[in-house]
């Protein structure tokens, strides 16, 4: 699956809006290490705060070797700072989770119409009275598994329907090997926890400039470059740990 596109979640943990703005922090990273890639980045999803951070946001990255590269990034990161909200100057730790699956295509998933219910709705966020006034937002739910996946980034409902069917099947396809893998008896650890602060994959130290990967048992001591794109570090380190 190494080669497929990927889809990312990124989602708000514990923190409040500190929390939903660790996760416009994580999301620019990515953004800035897919152009590195030369891959594409397609917004399918996202819900803001009022000061700019995301309480989540969905995307799809397009790309040779993106899930392969990207597929170690799901998880709860924990962040430790000083937010701009804190008046005190004292550090908080937040968090927010991180989801990447391979790309279903139609050969992997199919879906029955009659599984569906579909709704739509007016988008929210910037776009001005176009976006506002019509009714262009998808709501797709999958009525067996209980699945919703919403889309209103594009112009058009054909368009936002034809990216909020790519997401669900993404989803079925993991809900299917998750349980094809607890079948076999194969022990699987969940993707994202419940994103408590006591939960961490990786913890991002910005008083020390310092990101450690739990996981890797390993720390690199600058923070300031790998937040802003340089994940290539994190990336050969999870391959040389895999062989």
């Amino acid at each position: 699956m190494d080669n497929q596109n990927a889809i990312m979640e990124i989602r708000a943990g514990t923190g409040g809006d500190e929390a939903a703005l660790f996760a416009a922090d994580l999301f620019r990273m990515y953004q800035k290490y897919a152009e590195k890639q030369n891959w594409q980045i397609r917004l399918l999803n996202k819900s803001m705060t009022s000061i700019g951070g995301f309480k989540e946001i969905t995307l799809q990255i397009k790309g040779p070797d993106a899930f392969g590269q990207l597929q170690n990034e799901s998880g709860v990161h924990r962040v430790q700072r000083i937010p701009k909200t804190e008046k005190s100057g004292r550090v908080h730790t937040s968090t927010a989770t991180v989801a990447v699956l391979p790309e279903a295509s139609d050969i992997d998933i199919k879906i029955n119409p009659a599984d569906i219910r579909i709704d739509t709705f007016c988008s929210s966020g910037p776009g001005g009275q176009y976006v506002n006034k019509r009714e262009s937002a998808i709501r797709i739910t999958h009525l067996a598994s209980g699945i919703v996946v919403s889309c209103q980034e594009e112009r058009t409902q054909a368009a936002n329907k034809e990216s909020a069917l790519k997401v669900l099947k993404t989803r079925l396809l993991a809900k299917k090997r998750k349980e094809e893998m607890a079948a076999r008896g194969a022990e699987r650890r969940e993707q994202i926890g419940s994103a408590m602060r006591a939960e961490k994959d990786r913890t991002y130290n910005f008083p020390q400039n310092r990101i450690t990967d739990h996981r890797l048992k390993k720390s690199w001591h600058n923070l300031d470059k790998i937040i802003d794109g340089d994940l290539k570090p994190i990336v050969k380190a999870f391959a040389k740990a895999q062989k």
